[in-house]
């Protein structure tokens, strides 16, 4: 069984790594975690650290223009179903709703 460690102890071994004040065997042995691991999370962290500064703001907006679009595509669909629906009705004699 592995263990399953959280992104916050993640991030704080990490940063402990970055800050050089232990070696990674050091770190290795304290939190009883294989030094491969420690340094495969340190090479994930610099890899992905550009995307803490990107603006997820302007992913945010998009998504939610692309939601109310569809949002709208939807409404009017369902506008014209339902004229549909009641000019079948009436050209069939039942009653429309």
């Amino acid at each position: 069984m592995r263990k399953q460690h959280s992104a916050e102890l993640k991030a704080q071994i990490v940063l402990e790594i970055l800050k050089e004040e232990k070696s990674i065997s050091e770190l290795a042995s304290e939190y009883d975690i294989h030094p491969n691991q420690l340094s495969r999370w340190k090479r994930e962290a610099l890899e992905n650290f550009h995307q803490l500064f990107t603006d997820a703001s302007k992913d945010t907006k998009k998504m939610k223009v692309e939601y109310e679009t569809k949002i709208d595509e939807l409404y009017s669909e369902v506008g014209r179903l339902t004229t549909q629906v009641n000019w079948l009705k009436k050209k069939s004699g039942i009653k429309p709703d």
